[in-house]
């Protein structure tokens, strides 16, 4: 089931998202609702909070863009209560863009490579290290969770020329191809 994404301004997605316990009713489902909904709004990754869920969740599937990062072929992945233990000092500039903040794209400064342990839907705990465009991937999601949003990493003077855009996103006036929940809808 494609699920709205909820828009800038909505403050579920100001919120420091809870665990996800072990016996969470129909995980399975909202994640499979998760990847639908990500897959429709063509995006690659997509953290709870986007969805109006406040908890630890993420799924994400790196595929369309790995003609342009091959580490992103074949990295497909749901991570439940994920933790970003190690970063690399060594920080990429790369342009972002977000589903809940449509129209918007900066470059963002992001950890070349990143370790993360997280238990997938089936409970199994994986601890690994990612890097390139799929680590960059992740750390946006992750920052989801705790309540951030990408541009919350440009300067004030980016933001500032930003500002029109987010208004017209928080107003509800920013046109989507795909279900969006905006903050006063």
């Amino acid at each position: 089931m494609i699920l709205p994404v909820y828009l800038y301004g909505h403050p579920v997605l100001r919120e420091k998202a809870k665990e996800v316990p072990g016996d969470y009713p129909a995980l399975k489902e909202l994640v499979a609702n998760m990847f639908d909904t990500m897959y429709h709004a063509e995006g690659v990754g997509l953290a709870a909070p986007q969805i109006g869920r406040s908890i630890r969740l993420i799924v994400l599937d790196g595929k369309p863009m790995s003609e342009d990062f091959k580490e992103c072929k074949d990295f497909r992945r749901v991570m439940i209560n994920p933790v970003i233990e190690e970063y690399s000092d060594e920080e990429i500039s790369l342009e972002e863009g977000c589903l809940s903040l449509p129209g918007i794209h900066e470059k963002v400064e992001r950890a070349a490579w990143i370790r993360i342990k997280y238990s997938d839907e089936n409970g199994v705990e994986h601890n690994e290290t990612i890097e390139g465009f799929a680590a960059r991937i992740v750390q946006h999601e992750c920052e989801h969770l705790d309540g951030l949003v990408f541009i919350d990493n440009i300067s004030a003077i980016r933001r500032q020329l930003n500002k029109g855009k987010l208004n017209n996103i928080i107003k509800g006036t920013t046109g989507c191809s795909y279900k969006t929940k905006a903050v006063g809808k």
